[in-house]
C-alpha cells in the first residue's frame, strides 16, 4: 500500500475511533488518556500527595487524568520534546529527555525528591522501517528504565509503553532484575492493530 493510501486509511480510522470521538467530547487532550485510567482502575497508581514524572507528556492526556485523580494534592512534572499547552497542577519542561540538559531540568524540578510514579508514554517518530524503529523504542525505554531506576522511592512504581517484538523480551527481563514485580497491562483503548502493550514494574529490588 502507497504511503498517501495508508496516510488516509489512518485518518479514516482515527477519525471514526470510539476513544477518539470519546476524548473529544469528554476534553481529554488524547485517545491515550483512557489507557491510562483503565490502568490505574487496576492498579491505584494515581494518589493525592505524591510525586508523578510523565516522560513523554506532549500533549498532556497523561498529565490530565493524574491531575484530575490526584485532586490537586502532590506533585506532577512533565517532559516533552514538543510544546504542551499548560494544565493547572502541572510542571512542564520543553526539552529532549535525551539529553543532559533536560535531563538536568528535570532533576532541578523534581528538588531532591524521590518520585512515586514514573510513567512513560514515549515513542520515536515512526520510519516504517520495523528492525530499526523497534531499535528506537527499546533506546527510549532503556533511558526511562534507567531514569526511574535512579529517581524513584524504594515502593515506587513504574509504567512504560513498549511494542512486541524485536527486544520485547530483553527488556522485559531487564525490567525483572529491577523490580519486585512486574506485570503485563493491554488497556482496551490500545487500538486493536497495535503491537504495544504496558508493563508495569512496582517495588525497586535495589535502590541505586
Amino acid at each position: 500500500m502507497k504511503r498517501q493510501a495508508k496516510t488516509r486509511e489512518w485518518h479514516h480510522r482515527h477519525v471514526h475511533d470510539f476513544y477518539v470521538r470519546q476524548a473529544t467530547e469528554q476534553g481529554w487532550r488524547s485517545r491515550a488518556a483512557f489507557k491510562l485510567m483503565e490502568i490505574d482502575d487496576k492498579d491505584r497508581l494515581l494518589k493525592p500527595g505524591k510525586v508523578v514524572v510523565d516522560l513523554g507528556c506532549a500533549p498532556g492526556g497523561w498529565c490530565q487524568v493524574a491531575a484530575s485523580r490526584m485532586k490537586g494534592q502532590g506533585r506532577i512534572i512533565g517532559i516533552d520534546l514538543l510544546e504542551m499547552t499548560g494544565i493547572n497542577g502541572v510542571t512542564f519542561i520543553q526539552g529532549d529527555f535525551t539529553e543532559d540538559a533536560a535531563l538536568a531540568e528535570l532533576e532541578t524540578a523534581l528538588g531532591g525528591k524521590k518520585a512515586n510514579l514514573v510513567l512513560s508514554d514515549m515513542a520515536p517518530n515512526i520510519t516504517g522501517i520495523v528492525v530499526s524503529d523497534q531499535a528506537r523504542v527499546y533506546a527510549l525505554a532503556e533511558l526511562a528504565l534507567d531514569f526511574a531506576l535512579h529517581h524513584l522511592e524504594p515502593d515506587g512504581a513504574f509504567l512504560i509503553k513498549v511494542f512486541q517484538g524485536a527486544g520485547f523480551e530483553a527488556f522485559v527481563k531487564a525490567m525483572r532484575g529491577a523490580f519486585k514485580s512486574v506485570a503485563t497491562r493491554n488497556p482496551d483503548a490500545s487500538r486493536d492493530r497495535s503491537r504495544e502493550c504496558y508493563l508495569l514494574g512496582r517495588g525497586l529490588k535495589q535502590s541505586v
